[in-house]
């Protein structure tokens, strides 16, 4: 248990954290699923679409410390490549 009011804030401040940079986690995966069910649907305009819209908010998470710089431009250049590849 925290001794030191530093230590209680803390506790409290990463119990916040963690509940709003998991809901946007969550956002993000959603944003990912959309992308992925249009390319499995063989729709490739939506699968643009849906691509463009979440390249935002998957930056969005890189500069709120939630996801690595890396892990979101392989993400993205993986969709991408995926979607091109629909012909």
């Amino acid at each position: 248990m925290a001794n030191h009011a530093s230590a209680k804030q803390r506790i409290r401040r990463n119990e916040r954290r963690y509940e709003i940079n998991g809901a946007r986690i969550g956002r993000i995966r959603t944003f990912v699923k959309k992308i992925e069910t249009a390319i499995e649907s063989g729709d490739k305009t939506a699968a643009r679409d849906a691509l463009k819209s979440a390249q935002p908010e998957m930056h969005r998470g890189v500069s709120a410390g939630v996801l690595h710089r890396n892990t979101v431009a392989r993400r993205l250049s993986r969709l991408n490549a995926r979607i091109k590849a629909m012909g």
